[in-house]
């Protein structure tokens, strides 16, 4: 099912999200990231992580999101903005955006105008919710990897996932066995 002109994206897999100290862990994470290093050499070169940064001065309503969240207000250098070891050794393209949606124009460009967007990461609910409408917007098919995903919570995650395929066919939802084109399991009998 993937093809040649997919771009998978990799969304914010940094340490304030999978560390469990941390105010925005995703307890998923570690779930999530498995499913990211399934689809890894299925992509190849078409890989593009993300990372959300704080801006240095937040402005408008960011004001009054960084009054409440002011532990993130650190530099793009800083431990917790760092993609988790998993990954840091395979990111050869690196997107950072101090906005949830990180369909930027480099994004796209990466897309091309005929490509499609494989999402990952998290959190499902904020950052990959935000980032699949953008580009749908823009006319991109968007598939989500589902199990390739981790919200602020699983009731979040399955919400976000919910609306997301409210969106067909512009957005669909997947998972990763369906993108690597597996074979279903079979279903027990009575099941």
């Amino acid at each position: 099912m993937i093809a040649t002109t997919d771009l998978l994206a990799v969304i914010d897999m940094q340490r304030v999200f999978a560390e469990p100290d941390s105010p925005w862990a995703a307890p998923r994470f570690e779930e999530a990231a498995a499913g990211v290093r399934r689809l890894l050499p299925a992509f190849g070169e078409r890989v593009t992580f993300t990372r959300f940064l704080a801006p240095r001065k937040p402005v408008g309503a960011w004001r009054a999101y960084y009054e409440q969240w002011s532990f993130a207000l650190r530099p793009p250098d800083a431990p917790l903005w760092r993609l988790t070891d998993h990954f840091a050794d395979r990111a050869r393209h690196v997107l950072d955006a101090t906005t949830f949606g990180k369909w930027t124009p480099e994004l796209a460009e990466r897309v091309g105008p005929d490509g499609r967007l494989v999402l990952t990461g998290v959190s499902t609910d904020c950052c990959v919710l935000s980032t699949a409408l953008a580009a749908a917007d823009a006319g991109v098919e968007v598939l989500v990897v589902a199990d390739a995903c981790a919200g602020a919570d699983d009731a979040a995650h399955d919400r976000a996932l919910a609306v997301l395929d409210l969106y067909r066919p512009l957005i669909r939802v997947v998972t990763v066995a369906e993108l690597l084109g597996e074979p279903r399991a079979p279903v027990a009998p009575g099941g």
